[in-house]
């Protein structure tokens, strides 16, 4: 009876989803409020992405921020607290919130200075400092910055061992759980190890350096992601010490804030130069003639660009357009999509990458995806999806893939008859296959290469050509 009502009285936490039956046997009274403090410390209702103290604690949908933690981790979507997603939560890992605003936060030099505040006991001092310069090295080898030590006068990043309360705001919660946090730029960039924790050179306790090239990459401005192998992966991992480096993504994030190293600091063979890793200088370009999207959508009133691991955002004609990492807000797609389509009457966005889509509302995924495209009645020979568009009008989506395009009922959730037709019999001059494609104010636009067409929708009548930088003020 008394779990019962624990149950009931942690329903403002959950929403009252718990999952019943023998799953719910397996958690305890201590497992949910473990749970509900977990959620209040990593997916707050204020999405700041650094330890912030003037940040709220409180809770918004409790059932959404819990399908939302389950999406980012990459467990079965239910708005439930069921045993995967306990066991995940129990994980040692980084104190800084998974969820937060999408801006950009970093610093506004390049010669950075650091200092040790104080000594971990569990380690010699050479030991420590030979961790900090490591973790520091593997991302000045990656960008222009550099970082030096100095003890004695003012540093930009304070580093610090400390236990519980240290006047931050933010206590650690002794052995295990949280291990680690950073500031960002704006907040200072200083970071605290608990000291609660056994801190060690190797994988017999809490390795320092592993942790530290973590929390470095918040102090320069960098946000978890939920690519498992990267540095940024909020949970904490003994990955092999020798091999460890940083992947692609890591790199490509980075040096989207500071650029890649001048060629006079060498190569390190973690050193990518950006415009390998965004695919050429038309990708960040936005007036390059050359440019080409991988999909185009709206969200909410604004136009969405998508190109490589990027999107860009546009919110009026005018307006200026903001380039985001797509990680910033769908990191499961933080690789690229290959089309996107929205159904503003319910507030919903499909996101197709491969075989699978996603349905998303603002950057929250929907429960029970990602599915298979097949699912929406493609046949099996149909691999991936070029791009997408709908029409509010009539409640149909235009789905192109290969040659063809196919016609597809949302009203009915069902393929119309009649397709799929090729895409050169209804839309001439265009060519055999679209890019991207959005409708809008009766107007299809397709996007193939560099150019977008325009065609009247109704009568699929041929109007315009114009370059993709058309759409971004480029004279």
């Amino acid at each position: 009876m008394k779990r019962f009502l624990l149950m009931v009285a942690l329903c403002g936490a959950f929403s009252c989803a718990l999952p019943i039956g023998q799953e719910t046997e397996r958690i305890s009274e201590n497992d949910i409020e473990f749970a509900k403090k977990y959620m209040e410390n990593y997916y707050p209702e204020s999405e700041s992405v650094t330890p912030d103290p003037r940040r709220s604690r409180r809770s918004t949908d409790p059932s959404d921020k819990l399908r939302q933690m389950q999406a980012f981790f990459g467990l079965k979507v239910t708005g439930n607290l069921d045993q995967s997603t306990l066991d995940t939560m129990k994980k040692p890992r980084c104190g800084v919130p998974d969820t937060e605003k999408f801006s950009t936060h970093k610093w506004g030099k390049k010669n950075l200075k650091y200092s040790i505040r104080n000594y971990t006991p569990d380690m010699h001092q050479a030991d420590v400092d030979k961790a900090i310069e490591r973790a520091w090295k593997l991302w000045s080898d990656v960008t222009p910055l550099t970082f030096t030590r100095d003890d004695k006068g003012p540093a930009d990043i304070e580093i610090s061992f400390v236990a519980g309360y240290h006047r931050d705001n933010f206590p650690f919660d002794g052995p295990g759980s949280t291990l680690a946090h950073a500031f960002y730029p704006r907040y200072g960039g200083n970071a605290h190890f608990d000291e609660s924790e056994y801190w060690s050179k190797d994988l017999k306790g809490t390795n320092l350096y592993l942790v530290a090239a973590h929390e470095f990459g918040h102090s320069l401005g960098l946000k978890h992601i939920n690519v498992s192998g990267s540095v940024m992966y909020p949970t904490y991992t003994g990955w092999n010490l020798e091999s460890f480096r940083l992947l692609k993504v890591d790199i490509e994030r980075i040096q989207y804030l500071y650029g890649a190293p001048q060629e006079s600091k060498g190569s390190s063979g973690n050193s990518i130069q950006a415009q390998n890793i965004l695919g050429g200088v038309s990708s960040t370009d936005l007036c390059d003639p050359h440019l080409t999207f991988d999909a185009v959508t709206t969200l909410r009133g604004e136009s969405l660009f998508f190109k490589d691991s990027f999107f860009w955002r546009k919110n009026s004609p005018s307006a200026e357009a903001v380039k985001t990492p797509i990680s910033e807000f769908w990191p499961a797609l933080s690789s690229g999509v290959d089309a996107a389509y929205e159904v503003e009457d319910e507030d919903t966005v499909f996101l197709f990458k491969g075989d699978k889509y996603w349905a998303t509302k603002g950057n929250i995924i929907q429960p029970g995806f990602p599915k298979n495209i097949h699912h929406l009645g493609f046949p099996r020979t149909v691999k991936k999806i070029d791009a997408a568009a709908y029409d509010k009008s009539s409640k149909k989506t235009y789905f192109f893939s290969g040659n063809k395009y196919w016609r597809y009922d949302e009203a009915k959730n069902s393929m119309e008859k009649g397709y799929p037709r090729t895409i050169t019999a209804d839309f001439h001059t265009i060519g055999p296959k679209v890019d991207a494609a959005f409708l809008d104010d009766g107007r299809f636009y397709l996007f193939n290469g560099s150019n977008q067409y325009e065609f009247d929708y109704g009568t699929k009548r041929f109007l315009a050509i114009k370059k993709n930088n058309s759409w971004f003020n480029c004279q």
